[in-house]
């Protein structure tokens, strides 16, 4: 009993925030678009995971396919990191966005510098691979302890991203991280204007160690964007049965995120997923509350979402 009025309780708070949060703009070949926080950038509800599509598995042709049919199709939000497959994922977005392609889209990619000079190396590199003179969005990633924060807080590397802000190199500046939400809380403390955080949004996440129910909260009252990923907690939640793809898709963009962030490493997934994207209603409170009764115990502990309270 106490369970079941705790997810009752917690379903109709999960409603409000969506409610209280972003609602979409505009829709463009019947994907809607919300704004990206305080920014001036409006993205896709569905946003193409750029591990994925430099995977060894995936052939460079499917890989630049797969990027412009989604930029075709309404999708224009591409997530990336500098590390992602020892630089092949953004080697083949930056072949993808050529011919015109660039100006599609709003190119976000990631690093791990926490101090200037490593900042600086891996900006350099992501510039060239991408094939871009400028970034809409440069996020510090896997933010996973609070050394890492006390090192960005001193080192002189937010100074470094300022300075970048500033030359126009990149437009916004973000972070990201998987594993738990006091280091979330310990980075929205530093003296830096974040416009976007990162993080894992699930049916699972909101029972253990839960991002959407600290983390968001927070943002919404400074505005600033919200980007999900692993809706499935890396295939876990689908592969164990725990639930569908198209129910965790739905569920995290029932949460207001500008964008959760896909990985999606051929064109069926892409199609699929565009398609649930087009047909996108939020959830309401009585399937949250079912959804979250239905993966309780599968969440306990953390046993699915291995990327949590790792360190």
């Amino acid at each position: 009993m106490k369970r079941r009025n705790f997810i009752k309780t917690t379903a109709a708070a999960m409603a409000g925030l969506s409610l209280a949060g972003l609602s979409s703009s505009f829709i463009k070949n019947g994907i809607p678009y919300r704004k990206l926080g305080k920014s001036e950038l409006q993205v896709s509800i569905l946003g193409v995971g750029g591990y994925h599509i430099g995977d060894r598995f995936i052939t460079e042709e499917t890989s630049v396919k797969l990027i412009r049919e989604a930029l075709d199709n309404g999708v224009n939000f591409l997530d990336n990191a500098w590390d992602y497959n020892k630089g092949r994922s953004e080697e083949m977005m930056g072949l993808a966005l050529q011919d015109g392609y660039r100006k599609k889209a709003v190119l976000m990619t990631k690093h791990h510098g926490r101090d200037p000079e490593t900042a600086r190396i891996h900006l350099e590199s992501s510039l060239k691979r991408l094939q871009t003179d400028y970034l809409d969005l440069w996020q510090f990633h896997e933010i996973e302890s609070l050394e890492a924060v006390e090192k960005i807080k001193t080192s002189g590397v937010l100074d470094f991203a300022r300075k970048m802000k500033e030359e126009g190199v990149v437009h916004h500046i973000g972070f990201t991280g998987h594993t738990r939400p006091d280091i979330h809380k310990a980075m929205l403390e530093l003296d830096f204007d974040w416009e976007t955080v990162q993080m894992p949004l699930n049916v699972l996440d909101h029972h253990y160690l839960s991002f959407s129910q600290e983390i968001i909260p927070l943002l919404l009252k400074r505005n600033i964007g919200i980007i999900g990923m692993k809706s499935v907690a890396s295939g876990a939640i689908v592969n164990e049965g725990i639930a569908t793809i198209d129910e965790c898709l739905r569920f995290s963009m029932s949460l207001p995120v500008s964008s959760l962030i896909s990985g999606m490493n051929n064109l069926d997934h892409l199609r699929h997923n565009m398609e649930v994207a087009r047909n996108f209603t939020p959830m309401q409170e009585d399937e949250i509350a079912a959804l979250l009764e239905k993966t309780y115990a599968h969440a306990q502990g953390g046993k699915h979402e291995w990327y949590k309270d790792k360190v």
